[in-house]
């Protein structure tokens, strides 16, 4: 709905993508319309929004290359930013992911519009070498030290900016994006046998099909643990990144195998995670915090994942699941293993665990809270 004169003062929310809109901040939009504010949602259509039908926004639809390179595109959407703005002025702009956090962060400082950037992973960034690397953290360097606020989904990628000097104003610690312990519900835990006999063992991977998040490593380690085990069964949930469009081919051979079972992108893993035994996440550079590993957490499920930022802390290592050197495939194999010849009621004890652990620190209603104290900073207008 465009209401341009409305008297409640307008937020704006940018991202990338609608996964990111309703699985990591619906509770946050609620929050904001809730707390008596106007709320304006910039992102790409996709289907996450029908779920977001009961809620009264403004909707922008951008052209976001989330992954290109191409200066005139970028440039474009610069563009786009600053028009939107100057239609709705804004009380402040909140944004998310790398290109909205540069971008919008560039359009907002122009119109003199307070924003808050949300890191949400620094990881392949860091690993990147030469002349890329230099421009992408100048980009960054600029965002994060016009912002009001910067806000760091773990201490890793905070330390870092911090070293660096991309901070000068007001940061934020947050417990990444949180996890709805309601929506994420302790589920039931499945029987299980010992990957021989008895019933089969279910791992999943969830997310995007794309290298930089360990689905090749997913992938070997499946082929080594099927030639040894019958009674185990590997999952892939999420949909594949357009530049890594030679996965379909892959992945409906190895389906075909009997090695992986992809099930593509879904409106609701709930269902998934409540038939399996683990999550495996095998993200190479880390992210900003794992949401995957958070709602599997929540929902009682043990978690294998790398000693990267934004995955380890979700773990309490060998006691709600297992952390292992990323990239290292003999150390995931070596703990799937371990897994298989646990008794599946320690496996459960350990999902129970991680129950506790997640409520206890990674609670949503910590992320909405600080983003309300934020707005109400910048409306009282406080120095940075």
């Amino acid at each position: 709905m465009d209401n341009i004169t409305s008297k409640k003062p307008l937020i704006a929310l940018l991202t990338n993508n609608d996964d990111d809109v309703y699985c990591f901040r619906k509770e946050l939009i609620e929050g904001l319309i809730e707390n008596g504010y106007k709320v304006l949602i910039s992102c790409p259509d996709g289907p996450k929004f029908q779920l977001l039908s009961h809620l009264d926004y403004i909707y922008d639809n951008p052209n976001i290359d989330r992954r290109g390179t191409n200066v005139i595109a970028d440039y474009k959407l610069y563009r786009h930013y600053v028009k939107l703005f100057k239609k709705y002025r804004p009380t402040a702009v909140l944004t998310y992911t790398a290109k909205p956090n540069v971008y919008a962060g560039m359009a907002s400082k122009k119109l003199k519009i307070p924003y808050v950037v949300n890191v949400t992973g620094l990881g392949s960034v860091i690993n990147k070498k030469g002349l890329i690397k230099k421009i992408i953290m100048s980009l960054f360097k600029k965002s994060y030290r016009n912002a009001s606020c910067v806000m760091f989904q773990n201490s890793t990628n905070m330390q870092t900016a911090i070293a660096n000097k991309m901070v000068k104003g007001r940061y934020k610690l947050l417990p990444g994006s949180g996890v709805n312990v309601i929506r994420y519900p302790l589920q039931e835990y499945p029987s299980g046998g010992n990957g021989i006999v008895g019933d089969t063992v279910r791992f999943n991977y969830i997310g995007r099909i794309l290298k930089d998040k360990g689905v090749d490593d997913y992938i070997e380690v499946a082929k080594r643990i099927k030639q040894k085990y019958s009674a185990v069964e590997f999952n892939m949930i999420g949909f594949i990144e357009p530049t890594e469009i030679h996965y379909e081919n892959d992945l409906r051979l190895l389906q075909s195998q009997g090695i992986i079972n992809y099930h593509g992108s879904q409106n609701d893993v709930k269902p998934f995670i409540a038939r399996s035994h683990a999550t495996i996440h095998p993200s190479i550079y880390g992210e900003g915090m794992s949401n995957v590993l958070l709602e599997s957490a929540s929902s009682g499920r043990p978690l294998i994942t790398t000693d990267n930022a934004g995955c380890k802390e979700t773990v309490s290592d060998g006691e709600t699941g297992y952390i292992y050197q990323g990239g290292n495939t003999i150390e995931l194999y070596d703990f799937i293993e371990k897994f298989l010849a646990m008794p599946n009621d320690k496996r459960r004890e350990m999902g129970e665990k991680g129950r506790e652990k997640v409520a206890k620190e990674f609670s949503r209603e910590v992320v909405v809270k600080a983003y309300l104290e934020e707005l109400a900073i910048i409306q009282n207008g406080e120095k940075r």
